[in-house]
């Protein structure tokens, strides 16, 4: 059983999280039900803000990465602390603008950007755009050449480097649909062609490995193939690049035996590469953003499901059925991913058995927790599931018409709904007869 330590059981016996009794908070807005901790979501924020103005002289930025929940609050909060974000559809980067967000401090993603959200981007002055692909750049100059504008670009690169993580979550390496690879020289072709566009300025390179990763070591040799790579494009093409962009990836805790290293080892350690292979070349420290999405939000977020039927298969497994799902956590259905649970309602009772949590739908796959140890489970009770707070709700659809759960910030003891719970009117508003 998994309790992160800034969560408590009070006197009741009941999970608490924000100063927020889970049990109350199911009776206010039913389940399924997210919850995520503003004060914890703030706190994380804060610690790679903090660690990039230390170890980089605030020469730095922290990008929130925007896929790993988006909202129009979210936005909020990343601007408040004194945040970028990075966007990687028209969608986000619509939420994003829709939250007054500042569009300079915004970095758009994707591989196959449309000439649509090429031309929304340039439009609302983002701050950079990131080339993925060929047939990219020839957009986002013909579109800057008409607005009257020279748009700031970095171009996506991949290392080659192993993250060591599930192969549909790393990103690093040269079979992957990202970026340009350094490796078999696409990388260095493909900036030299963009150094001839006239309405687009190479601001510097982009990498990301992949995600959920505890180690130190991919994202130093990370850092020491970029900057050689910097020093060689000095030399080879004598461009100068004052940017880096070395993504995010940085793991957290799901269950027992994960162990993730605190937000400034990763920073520091990084930053220790980076300087050192300036100073041993003569160039200038760049200037450096790290997209965390992740490791921001989710070890911050719970999701409440009501259990209801329960089933003992003697001498198989016990399946304890909840009212939610794939369709609010597809995670494990798609690459096996880890959760722990408790019960809210009884949080301080022991737990005696192994059983697998499952979802509504009509999926035999549809596995929230392959297997979970619990005292013995009621129907009634109120199974919370830990660090959802990522992928969560961005990857929720409505499979089978089930309408996605609404999300709750908590804070020192206060809830507010950030947003709501759809409807069957919401499914089948876009419905033609």
């Amino acid at each position: 059983m998994l309790k992160h330590d800034y969560m408590e059981i009070n006197s009741q016996g009941h999970l608490v999280i924000g100063g927020c009794d889970t049990v109350e908070l199911c009776a206010a807005y039913g389940t399924p039900l997210y919850v995520m901790d503003e004060d914890r979501i703030r706190s994380n924020m804060r610690a790679y803000k903090n660690s990039i103005d230390k170890f980089y002289s605030g020469h730095g930025r922290c990008l929130y990465a925007s896929k790993a929940f988006s909202t129009m609050y979210m936005y909020r909060l990343a601007g408040e602390e004194g945040l970028g974000v990075d966007v990687v559809s028209g969608g986000e980067l619509y939420t994003a603008l829709k939250a007054g967000f500042d569009p300079a401090k915004i970095v758009f993603h994707g591989n196959n950007k449309s000439y649509d959200e090429i031309e929304m981007a340039i439009k609302a002055g983002v701050g950079r755009l990131i080339v993925d692909g060929d047939g990219e750049i020839e957009k986002i100059d013909a579109i800057s050449k008409a607005n009257g504008v020279v748009t700031n670009i970095m171009i996506r690169v991949k290392p080659g480097v192993d993250a060591h993580t599930h192969e549909f979550i790393s990103t690093g390496h040269i079979d992957c649909k990202f970026g340009f690879a350094i490796e078999n020289g696409e990388a260095a072709k493909f900036i030299r062609h963009a150094m001839t566009f006239e309405n687009v300025r190479i601001c510097g390179l982009h990498c990301h490995i992949g995600s959920q990763i505890f180690l130190f070591e991919p994202f130093r040799h990370t850092a020491e193939i970029m900057m050689n790579f910097y020093v060689r494009l000095k030399a080879e093409l004598g461009l100068s690049l004052a940017e880096l962009n070395l993504g995010g990836g940085f793991g957290i805790k799901y269950v027992e035996g994960d162990t993730p290293v605190p937000f400034e080892g990763y920073i520091e350690a990084v930053s220790d590469t980076i300087k050192d292979i300036c100073s041993a070349n003569g160039i200038e420290v760049p200037f450096i953003y790290m997209e965390p999405g992740r490791s921001i939000v989710g070890d911050a977020g719970i999701t409440l499901y009501k259990v209801g039927t329960i089933k003992d298969i003697a001498n198989v497994r016990k399946f304890v059925s909840v009212d939610g799902g794939m369709a609010d956590n597809p995670r494990y259905i798609l690459y096996g991913s880890e959760y722990d649970a408790i019960l809210a309602n009884r949080a301080c009772d022991e737990a005696k058995e192994y059983v697998t949590v499952c979802g509504k739908c009509c999926e035999s796959g549809d596995i929230i927790i392959d297997r979970c140890h619990l005292p013995k489970a009621r129907s009634g009770d109120i199974l919370a599931v830990m660090s959802t707070g990522a992928y969560n709700y961005s990857m929720a659809s409505n499979y089978n018409r089930i309408p996605r759960p609404p999300v709750v910030m908590v804070s020192n003891g206060q809830h507010k709904l950030i947003i709501k719970r759809e409807t069957y009117d919401d499914i089948i508003k876009n419905d033609l007869l």
